[in-house]
């Protein structure tokens, strides 16, 4: 079986803790992350100050079909995420093939934004219900799973929205093994 890959977006602003955490945990479950930016720079200004160094820029990193796109949270990352065409028209072809999209915090704005999966289960960070609870069902569990969009809260929901993603893409007891290697329990 080939090799699971992702791509997760980082923009100036996105939620650092969301973006390394869930890059870690998928990569401990043998999934492919490419970290890719949205800027010309090579490493993003993130929501707390901290400077992640990206894998590509976006446009060098869209060359490919990836299992699934992930978008981190973080206020002025998900504004970004939501305004970038480019972002855009990666969501929408990945929605179209029936592919995997995962948003955290904030992020799932850029859903909306874009048009991606109206109608279906979701959740956000807390302050961001209002602005999606009219196009979408929305719910407060730590990890929403509808069809292929995976949709969680926040930082400290970043474990479990990572082992999400990987019980996804590869199973159930990888996302259990590698959960039982990190300490981390429901």
């Amino acid at each position: 079986m080939a090799k699971k890959t992702a791509i997760l977006l980082l923009a100036d602003g996105s939620e650092e803790m969301e973006a390394v955490i869930t890059t870690d945990v998928l990569r401990r479950g043998g999934i492919d992350v490419t970290v890719a930016g949205l800027s010309d720079s090579t490493c993003i200004k993130c929501s707390r100050d901290v400077k992640i160094c990206v894998d590509k820029k976006l446009q060098d990193a869209t060359d490919k079909k990836y299992d699934v796109v992930i978008l981190p949270g973080g206020l002025g990352g998900s504004k970004a995420f939501a305004s970038s065409a480019e972002v855009g028209k990666l969501l929408q072809e990945q929605e179209k093939e029936n592919r995997v999209i995962a948003a955290i915090c904030a992020a799932p704005t850029a859903l909306k934004a874009h048009g991606i999966a109206k109608g279906k289960q979701i959740t956000s960070y807390p302050a961001m219900k209002a602005e999606l609870a009219d196009d979408y069902k929305y719910l407060e569990d730590k990890v929403v799973i509808d069809g292929n969009l995976i949709t969680s809260r926040g930082p400290a929901t970043a474990f479990a929205f990572g082992l999400a993603i990987v019980e996804k893409l590869v199973d159930k007891k990888t996302a259990d093994d590698v959960a039982k290697a990190m300490l981390y329990s429901q």
